[in-house]
């Protein structure tokens, strides 16, 4: 059996392909203004990891904001049920997941079948995702690796308020007017974004191991300020932007048909 999972997020294409449920392939494009276009890229890239032609896909799989895309699929869920059957199929103790893609981000508590018991998700601002630091280190002219590498030499914790990326900005440029240091500056970015994840994990439940995906949590920064948030050790899992995309394969080699 094999199956192809496509995960149509807003800012990345994901797209990974399971045999017998192993995964053999995957591939990712950038989502732009041409989104079939970022589809068809990912779908090859995939397929050439995986060595075999379209023709040999058994099963399709979709999820993600523009799964309206694929016509046809075998399974069209929501990023939701595919993000705890992936974080299912790498292990079945995580019964809590934080998700934090590049507009949204959600928490989600997960059955030892890899179901979703519970969820949470942040509202449209992106204050609680990976644009809203991508907004801060831009304000801040540092690339999103200087950013993480500051916030994690910051001696001292101070608040930034601001929920809003718009006016967040603002507070950082008063932050940096008042020459607060740049590490303790990022480290609040990180922090405030934390607090807002870490409250959706718990209006979910938090049980004993805590899985993290989606791209922002490749942030170092972000990573260290959840597990102090939480006051416990957390796990990234392996590629965490195509954990919702094995997700969705696994349950299209699951469907009838």
């Amino acid at each position: 059996m094999i199956a192809l999972g496509y995960d149509l997020g807003s800012t990345y294409t994901k797209v990974v392909i399971l045999k017998d449920g192993k995964v053999i392939g995957k591939g990712i494009a950038k989502t732009t203004l041409d989104p079939e276009e970022s589809v068809e890229k990912a779908r090859q890239a995939a397929l050439q990891d995986a060595h075999i032609e379209g023709k040999q896909i058994d099963r399709v799989g979709v999820t993600g904001s523009g799964r309206k895309l694929i016509k046809n699929a075998d399974v069209d869920t929501t990023d939701v049920s595919a993000a705890a059957a992936g974080v299912n199929y790498y292990s079945k103790d995580f019964k809590t997941l934080i998700d934090v893609g590049g507009e949204e981000a959600r928490a989600v508590k997960v059955s030892a079948d890899g179901k979703v018991v519970n969820f949470a998700v942040n509202d449209k601002c992106a204050a609680g995702a990976g644009a809203f630091v991508e907004a801060m280190a831009r304000a801040m002219q540092l690339s999103l690796e200087e950013f993480a590498e500051s916030s994690l030499a910051s001696t001292k914790k101070i608040p930034i308020n601001a929920q809003c990326a718009i006016f967040a900005e603002s507070e950082v440029v008063s932050l940096i007017s008042d020459e607060t240091k740049r590490e303790d500056i990022c480290r609040a970015v990180h922090d405030g974004i934390s607090e807002r994840l870490t409250s959706m994990a718990r209006r979910v439940g938090i049980e004993d191991r805590v899985a993290l995906i989606g791209g922002a949590v490749m942030n170092k920064g972000l990573v260290k300020a959840i597990k102090d948030a939480l006051e416990m050790d957390v796990t990234v899992l392996p590629d965490p932007l195509f954990v919702s995309a094995v997700g969705i394969a696994v349950l299209a080699a699951k469907a009838e048909g």
